[in-house]
């Protein structure tokens, strides 16, 4: 049977029954015999190991693997790549959904010769009521990468990325290249497909194919870590790629970080530890005293400010509104601005 298997989904779960049900409902519908689930819990104290032991008990397909302590979001990955049997593997979250016939598009694109394939994905509310975007990567058609084209991968590609979700890889390939240096940076999957040797053969399919949960994730409290810390670091730490590419999918420029911090501050996710901690070391004195500023500025005036500005431009800001009126400093007046411009 083992050798039949095309495609291993891998998932790595951390504390998801109330969403990980759902998840396996939208696979599980589409599954064909060449294709294994694989589901490994990152010994999670709420009931996901009651929950994943009735699935595999109706679904023999469904092979699931319960830690014995919680290794992280990159070592479980890696883990559940390594006890897949399918010669691809596909990189799934625990709480976003397969759309519909999405299986059929990609068992059709594992013809074997790409080492990588990155599938697109839409970005809805956390109950899936409203979509705040209609495609992650904002590509319209196929497309294919080659040596060549790194540089336009990275900037074409490369955001969309740190959606692991995305990803479905050779298994042999992720095997045979290096892990375990990206054990911490929450993007393993980043590290492994731009290391060297950039990968033979890429294949982008533009129609989505996940429906993304957006606000959910474990780490949105870490935000400001996450995106201004370790997400440019492991971006710029690729040299074969040229700035001009990093620079789009990670821009280095202390004014975009500014508005960045002004999101984080209006959200409740920049503080002065954050700044003492991730901003002060490394800036110089006018850029210190421009985020001490931001830090300043008490976070409801902040979501107020952010939720005119964000609302002024609704067509593009519709994620960013979508957080500022659902996190933790929304009040009165953001709200009502909120329903003003109809968000």
């Amino acid at each position: 049977m083992h050798n039949s298997l095309l495609l291993s989904i891998c998932i790595a779960t951390y504390n998801r029954s109330g969403f990980i049900i759902e998840t396996l409902d939208s696979i599980l519908s589409q599954l064909k015999s060449n294709v294994e689930l694989i589901v490994v819990d990152g010994c999670s104290p709420d009931n996901t190991e009651q929950v994943m032991r009735e699935y595999v008990a109706k679904h023999p397909e469904v092979r699931y693997y319960r830690e014995l302590e919680n290794s992280g979001i990159d070592k479980d990955y890696d883990k559940a790549v390594g006890y897949a049997h399918g010669e691809y593997c596909w990189l799934m979250t625990d709480d976003d959904l397969v759309k519909p016939h999405a299986l059929n598009n990609i068992l059709y694109k594992l013809n074997g010769t790409n080492d990588l394939i990155v599938v697109n994905a839409e970005i809805a509310t956390v109950d899936f009521s409203r979509i705040l975007d209609t495609k992650l990567i904002k590509i319209d058609s196929d497309q294919s990468y080659q040596d060549s084209d790194r540089d336009r991968f990275m900037s074409e590609v490369g955001h969309g990325l740190s959606f692991i979700g995305c990803v479905i890889i050779k298994r042999d390939v992720w095997l045979a290249r290096e892990r375990s240096s990206y054990y911490g940076s929450l993007f393993i999957h980043v590290g492994v497909i731009f290391q060297e040797p950039f990968l033979k053969s890429i294949t982008l399919i533009a129609e989505p194919i996940i429906s993304i949960r957006y606000g959910n994730a474990m780490w949105t409290p870490r935000g400001l870590e996450i995106w201004l810390v370790k997400w440019p670091s492991l971006i710029w730490s690729f040299e074969r790629y040229s700035s001009e590419s990093k620079s789009i999918v990670c821009p280095q420029s202390n004014l975009k970080k500014l508005k960045k911090l002004v999101f984080y501050r209006a959200t409740g996710a920049y503080r002065l530890n954050e700044f003492k901690q991730f901003l002060s070391p490394t800036a110089n004195l006018f850029w210190k005293f421009m985020f001490l500023l931001i830090v300043l500025v008490p976070p409801k005036t902040m979501n107020v400010l952010a939720t005119i500005y964000c609302a002024l431009r609704f067509k593009s800001m519709q994620m960013p509104i979508y957080s500022l009126i659902n996190s933790k400093y929304k009040n009165t007046v953001s709200l009502l601005i909120s329903r003003i411009f109809g968000l």
